[in-house]
């Protein structure tokens, strides 16, 4: 007997997968979501304007108010000891024209948002099983963790850095670990950030505050992954270092959730579909947490995978591979732009040799002198190209 066929099948579980899922179905395809048991993602994401349009366009998002915190306003503080360093800078989106930056959403509550909107979707089957072969030639065949094979036009693989989907592609990744590593948890400050996201850099890396309800503040602190892992251990002594690290701007801290430390590695590949496959989230990037990219710029694969959608030929035989070309040419240019950016970001914090220092003080100086400039940056933190 032959297997099923679906016109797509998204391989992960995690938000770009669900997004991915969700909108190819809405876009009329007979999509199959293969998405295992996971534990709970108690992290939150920044989603910038763009990316929560995008959610109302396919219908997971109605108020983002009702799930989410606004974000009006990024403050920088220049909190290294190096010869030269940066003025503090506040951005605001009021200067932008914009009500808000975008809005700080738990993880949790984004995969609620999205389970409920999938469930109402009759294009839509989700399967709790994990994806163990994909075999990419002609009509692709998929093999589940209970044995059984499915087959589908177009693969999507949303399946993280160790892709399956990728490597079955073909598609060559080349990934860079960092020293630095990220702890991530939530906090109660005696004084609440309000709508202003508190970026604090530091030699190795930053440390951010980004507001939620009331006086709850989600923490990111990058910083080496040794010193990190001593402070997780210590949960007695690690709000009053927090308390210090912020400068005591905000009063005593208190730990809310448990703390969790993350490597950081950047992934970069050479094309982001081929073979009747496409990547989209950390299958195809990923980067250290730097400027709130990382869910904004999966949200934008899957945007882009929508507008190829509507221009494919599906009659065709071969429309999922003449897709996944045209695919990997419009990420393209996005792909290389954001990572690069990131990536400069992120080097610029922990450059030591004054010359570097200089450019990135002169950076922030004419960020905060140059309103043109200042709008520039605020359209390229939201993704424009």
């Amino acid at each position: 007997m032959s297997p099923h066929r679906y016109d797509a099948a998204v391989i992960g579980g995690g938000l770009a997968g669900r997004a991915a899922a969700v909108a190819l179905a809405a876009a009329g395809l007979e999509t199959l979501h293969a998405a295992p048991p996971a534990p709970p993602d108690r992290r939150t994401s920044a989603l910038m304007g763009p990316s929560v349009a995008f959610l109302r366009r396919i219908g997971v998002l109605d108020d983002p108010g009702s799930i989410g915190h606004p974000l009006r306003q990024i403050r920088i503080i220049d909190a290294t000891h190096r010869l030269i360093r940066a003025p503090e800078t506040l951005f605001d989106s009021a200067e932008a024209g914009l009500d808000a930056f975008g809005w700080n959403f738990a993880n949790t509550a984004l995969a609620d948002a999205f389970e409920t909107v999938a469930a109402a979707r009759p294009e839509l089957t989700t399967l709790p099983l994990a994806v163990t072969g994909v075999r990419l030639d002609g009509d692709a065949e998929l093999t589940l963790a209970d044995g059984s094979t499915v087959a589908t036009r177009l693969v999507v693989g949303a399946d993280g850095k160790k892709s399956m989907v990728r490597q079955s592609a073909g598609i060559t990744a080349r990934e860079h670990a960092f020293s630095q590593a990220a702890l991530v948890c939530d906090l109660d400050l005696a004084r609440p950030l309000g709508e202003t996201s508190v970026e604090f850099h530091y030699d190795q890396g930053p440390l951010t505050l980004v507001p939620a309800t009331g006086r709850r503040a989600n923490l990111v602190w990058i910083d080496d992954r040794a010193r990190l892992e001593a402070a997780r251990a210590d949960p007695a002594a690690l709000p009053r270092l927090l308390a210090e690290k912020s400068q005591r701007l905000f009063g005593a801290v208190d730990l809310a959730s448990p703390c969790f430390v993350f490597p950081l590695s950047r992934l970069t590949v050479d094309q982001a579909g081929a073979r009747g496959a496409v990547l989209v989230g950390e299958a195809g990037h990923a980067f250290p947490p730097i400027g709130a990219q990382g869910l904004n710029l999966g949200l934008r694969d899957v945007a882009d995978l929508l507008d190829v959608v509507a221009l494919a030929d599906r009659g065709a035989a071969d429309w999922a591979a003449v897709l996944s070309r045209d695919y990997a040419r419009w990420r393209a240019a996005d792909l290389l732009r954001t990572n690069a950016t990131v990536d400069a970001l992120f080097r610029s914090l922990l450059a030591d040799m004054v010359p570097a220092q200089a450019v990135r003080a002169g950076g922030l100086w004419a960020l905060k002198l140059l309103p043109a400039l200042r709008k520039r940056a605020f359209a390229a933190g939201m993704g424009a190209p």
